[in-house]
């Protein structure tokens, strides 16, 4: 039997205990072979980071899986072995984390920033068509040579059409690299095909995932990068250790070669035994987990549907959704509050929340560079109503009846009245 680690998901019946926007679910099967990794005297990469590549590569049917320290290093050395170099520009929604753009710019790259979808807030490829002429005319905010790749991220866990990606890439001779961090297991299908198709089954050249401790499923710190191609594997594999060669992976083990060659520049970013022997089992149920996100999705939207001021993610039925994110926005102009009094009423009466994100543009390293909302409309107007409600496996039900309840009642407290509508109407 699994039974939680976390005693709370099970035996707590506090109602006044603070609901917080994301707890782990971790199970003794994790604590046993988190012990068994540390008494076997192997902690770094060994036999359970090979593994766990192997059972993961498995799950989303990829040829090549390798584990890292997380999806930033995924994310670089995958830009990296695609050949990015100085001056050459990358699309990149402005919607996403820091991650997405600074691996471009370790490379001395340009993240060319790409406004969203208003439904998804996924990347608008008619605006990255857009960017791509402007950059033709020499009229975008930055200076690039050239255009050479498209970072797609799946926001919230809901993937964008990837077929579509692909059709964009082609036309425009681009790579493709999938900023994954939020979507395993997800799967968009496919009009080629007509199948679903998973995250990471060549839905890109390399598509790059994030196991930090809030995603859907956890390492503590790690990520994963996967491709069908094996000659990017293999060199993404070589930078991940200092850029040794091969063997120096296997260099500690019985009868192994002890001496190494220093092939070129590389990192360290290698996953450790002991973040592998937690992912191994976090793994098994990816699956579950992701149902039990989707059974509170499905109760915030049907708890939540009345309720005028609020705009809700939607269900698509030709998408399986992560259901990493449950991200609404406040429709601040029937509301006499902003979200961030909103936010600051859910901390007093103890729910938990997140923002996500503050868009790229609105940071002072991309004001910077020239970047301002009029380029980026969607976006501008997205960012200032969204709010991250807590959806995490083990969630019980008075924890998110708590949540649809407090929200409701902050809502009824600070509405527009019917008459003050008239007047601004």
């Amino acid at each position: 039997m699994n039974q939680s680690f976390d005693q709370r998901s099970v035996d707590s019946t506090n109602e006044n205990e603070p609901v917080p926007y994301f707890r782990p679910s971790i199970t003794e099967a994790e604590i046993r072979e988190v012990v068994t990794c540390l008494r076997s005297g192997w902690l770094t990469t060994g036999p359970r980071t090979r593994k766990f590549q192997s059972q993961f590569a498995k799950a989303v049917q990829a040829s090549h899986a390798l584990a890292l320290n997380s999806c930033t290093a995924a994310l670089h050395l995958a830009v990296r072995a695609l050949g990015l170099k100085a001056g050459q520009g990358v699309l990149i929604p402005s919607q996403t984390f820091a991650a997405t753009a600074e691996v471009v710019l370790y490379e001395g790259g340009v993240p060319i920033l790409v406004d969203s979808l208003t439904d998804t807030l996924n990347i608008d490829l008619a605006d990255a068509d857009r960017k791509c002429e402007f950059a033709e005319r020499g009229e975008l905010p930055v200076k690039v040579s050239e255009i050479v790749g498209i970072m797609p991220v799946h926001f919230a866990g809901r993937m964008i059409n990837m077929d579509h990606v692909r059709q964009f890439a082609k036309r425009r001779s681009l790579w493709v690299v999938e900023d994954a961090a939020h979507a395993f297991p997800a799967a968009f299908q496919s009009e080629e095909s007509g199948k679903m198709i998973r995250c990471g089954e060549a839905t890109a050249d390399a598509t790059c995932f994030s196991f930090y401790a809030n995603k859907t499923i956890t390492t503590g710190e790690g990520g994963m990068v996967v491709t069908d191609n094996a000659e990017l594997a293999e060199r993404i594999q070589q930078m991940s250790l200092h850029g040794l060669s091969s063997n120096a992976w296997r260099r500690f083990e019985h009868s192994a070669a002890w001496d190494y060659r220093i092939v070129e520049q590389g990192y360290k970013y290698n996953m450790t035994d002991i973040a592998a022997a937690i992912g191994l089992h976090q793994l098994k149920r990816a699956e579950a987990m992701r149902q039990e996100r989707q059974t509170i999705a499905r109760y915030y939207s049907e708890s939540l549907a009345d309720v005028e001021e609020l705009t809700l993610p939607s269900e698509d039925s030709s998408r399986i959704d992560s259901w990493h994110l449950f991200a609404v926005r406040l429709q601040l102009e029937s509301l006499t509050i902003d979200r961030n009094t909103f936010c600051e009423k859910l901390s007093e009466r103890g729910i938990g929340f997140s923002v996500h994100w503050r868009p790229l543009h609105k940071h002072p390293l991309y004001e910077g560079f020239g970047w301002t909302g009029t380029d980026l409309p969607v976006m501008d107007d997205a960012w200032p109503r969204l709010v991250s409600l807590p959806i995490f496996a083990g969630m019980r039900d008075e924890e998110s009846r708590r949540v649809v309840d407090t929200i409701k009642q902050i809502i009824s407290e600070n509405r527009v009245s019917s008459s003050a509508r008239i007047s601004l109407g």
